[in-house]
């Protein structure tokens, strides 16, 4: 999906409705530091949020997403389009997580392994200190590749202006988490809190 083109199509429509951001911001009850996002391309309207959007500026959802007024004749066509690629996302986000959790999966059992080896069998010292510093390495690589797959397997949802956003991949290392939430700092809003993770736009 183009969010350039979205939020360009959000800040004319805005304008010809005559509307600043802090207006628009104020019906939807968001800050204006939302808004410039969406107009930004730097992210979109989260699922909740896209129908009194479309209602205060006097589109379809159909032309949210397409980033233009979508004529009758096409409305069906750009309609399936636009779900099918929100469902590609969807898809890719969980091929990501389920991907992270097999190289979390993957890197404790051999490091287990190469551990246990080095520990109980009997070897000559360097062959036993090469396989301690093999379970290190492969204990840095693969939570490394974990990371980086897990950061980019969906979203976090800011708990003050429900932004949704990915993080930083520093900041995402090195935030305090839960199983399902990590401290992160909005960069709409700039507050911090526990950001919960979604892994589909569509509320969970």
């Amino acid at each position: 999906m183009d969010q350039i083109r979205i939020g360009r199509f959000i800040a004319e429509t805005r304008k010809s409705k005559k509307l600043t951001q802090r207006q628009l911001a104020d019906a939807l009850s968001i800050s204006d530091k939302t808004i410039s996002k969406w107009e930004t391309g730097r992210g979109l309207p989260e699922v909740s949020l896209m129908l009194p959007l479309c209602d205060i500026l006097g589109i379809t959802v159909c032309d949210l997403l397409s980033g233009e007024r979508v004529s009758p004749a096409d409305y069906q066509k750009k309609a399936e389009g636009n779900m099918m690629e929100l469902m590609k996302e969807n898809a890719e986000n969980r091929k990501q997580m389920a991907l992270a959790v097999i190289c979390g999966a993957i890197t404790i059992i051999a490091v287990c392994a190469l551990t246990a080896i080095a520990s109980f069998l009997e070897l000559p010292t360097i062959v036993r200190v090469v396989l301690i510093m093999l379970a290190m390495a492969t204990a840095s690589a693969g939570i490394g590749a974990a990371a980086v797959l897990d950061r980019k397997a969906g979203y976090f949802e800011c708990p003050h202006c429900k932004t949704l956003f990915v993080p930083q991949m520093d900041a995402y290392i090195k935030a305090y988490h839960t199983f399902t939430k990590r401290r992160l700092t909005c960069p709409v809003c700039g507050q911090t809190g526990m950001c919960r993770r979604r892994v589909t736009r569509e509320k969970q």
